[in-house]
């Protein structure tokens, strides 16, 4: 069952409908959206990007549809050590890497009727909304594996190299991914509120003594088991937005 089937006061919408829209490649991860018509917000799983350009095309429909709110979710590595597998961490900031080396979501000619050229990022993430976020943990009883942190995007397909993961402990991400930034970003540009989860999956390798590897499996099976939890803390969430 899909997270978002037990979310009643929203409706399912598959990607497959609406034109131009790029389909997973992930095995596994099919992508899907939920939409509370009243409360303007919208829910969408995260894939591996193609061009920024076209992972990117659902938000500005969204804001076209007059869509207020985005809340983006996905499954990342842990690289700070005080994190389990199975913690959910709030995203308060993040780390745009692929923007570091020039693919950036904004590149190009500017829309003014999206947004300014120029758009702040130093608040991307909505804090009340994680203050919100933080006191349904609470009532749920779930706020004993909340965290809250830096989540940073890499391109992909790869796991990260043990080099790589020490680098981005260094810049102070907490946990890593393959997605989401271009999104936010995007939704930021077009003066949408945004909120963030990330479900940390694995723990990154660190240590070259380490046997541990990084693989797709595990990511699914605590996926699987943080699922309902997922769907009651976002369902709340979104009921006191």
């Amino acid at each position: 069952m899909r997270n978002t089937e037990k979310l009643q006061t929203g409706c399912l919408l598959t990607q497959i409908s609406v034109p131009k829209w790029r389909l997973s490649v992930v095995q596994d991860l099919a992508d899907w959206l939920t939409c509370w018509t009243t409360r303007k917000c919208f829910l969408t799983t995260k894939s591996l990007a193609f061009l920024t350009a076209l992972v990117t095309y659902p938000v500005r429909v969204f804001f076209l549809l007059g869509i207020e709110t985005l809340i983006v979710t996905n499954a990342a590595g842990g690289l700070n050590p005080k994190f389990k597998v199975g913690d959910i961490m709030l995203i308060k900031d993040h780390i745009n890497m692929p923007g570091f080396a020039g693919q950036h979501p904004l590149c190009g000619r500017n829309d003014e009727k999206f947004g300014v050229r120029f758009p702040c990022m130093s608040d991307a993430y909505d804090r009340d909304f994680a203050r919100i976020a933080r006191e349904t943990a609470q009532e749920l009883g779930c706020d004993s594996f909340l965290q809250e942190g830096v989540y940073c995007m890499l391109a992909g397909p790869s796991y990260e190299t043990i080099a790589e993961c020490r680098v981005l402990q260094m810049l102070g991400a907490d946990a890593v991914g393959m997605s989401t930034v271009p999104e936010v970003v995007v939704a930021r540009h077009c003066r949408m509120r945004v909120f963030g989860l990330s479900l940390i999956t694995n723990k990154v390798v660190t240590d070259y003594n380490s046997t541990e590897k990084a693989n797709h499996e595990e990511v699914l099976e605590t996926t699987r088991m943080r699922t309902e939890v997922l769907q009651k803390l976002v369902s709340s969430f979104v009921a006191k937005m």
